[in-house]
């Protein structure tokens, strides 16, 4: 059934309000999927923040030129039939679901993808996502830049403890 131009309005109008809030999406092909296939990706998808979208192509694009630059390398893409990860949270976590997704089902093809205006191939998409968490990068990096302090807190610690012991021996051989 043909849209009238009003509910295209609406639509784009949508479209463009989540690619604005975007941080990266996904072109997959979902082309012989059932209902309860993308609705179990669907689920996998909102616990990391993220959201499977069927969208007009057309649409999709004059949403994209309108008022989502972030989102520009896409326009191009798309054609045929195919959806919109969006990601809002951490793009990698996003990605590991959808490739997690991707091999389980053959018929789900990921394509390209943007993060933060830039294009990315799938091979791109695939080195993203074997990266660990935001949280596990945070802590190696605080982890980092503390040991040298450690080192530095043990190393000053151990001038008085090994006094400490010198003395205490002084006192045991006198007694």
């Amino acid at each position: 059934m043909a849209m009238s131009k009003a509910q295209k309005k609406v639509l784009k109008e949508a479209t463009s309000e989540r690619l604005q809030k975007i941080n990266s999406a996904i072109i997959a092909e979902y082309r012989g999927l059932t209902v309860s296939e993308l609705t179990d990706l669907r689920v996998k998808l909102r616990e990391v923040k993220a959201e499977f979208r069927v969208v007009k192509n057309r649409v999709a694009r004059v949403a994209i030129k309108e008022s989502a630059e972030k989102a520009a390398p896409l326009a191009d893409k798309l054609k045929g039939p195919i959806g919109l990860v969006l990601a809002y949270g951490d793009t990698a976590a996003a990605a590991k679901v959808v490739l997690e997704f991707a091999k389980d089902k053959e018929n789900f093809k990921v394509h390209e993808a943007v993060m933060d205006g830039k294009a990315i191939s799938s091979a791109d998409l695939k080195a993203i996502s074997d990266l660990p968490s935001r949280e596990v990068l945070l802590a190696r990096i605080v982890g980092t830049l503390v040991s040298p302090h450690r080192g530095l807190v043990t190393v000053l610690s151990g001038v008085p403890r090994q006094l400490v012991q010198v003395i205490n021996a002084i006192k045991e051989k006198k007694a």
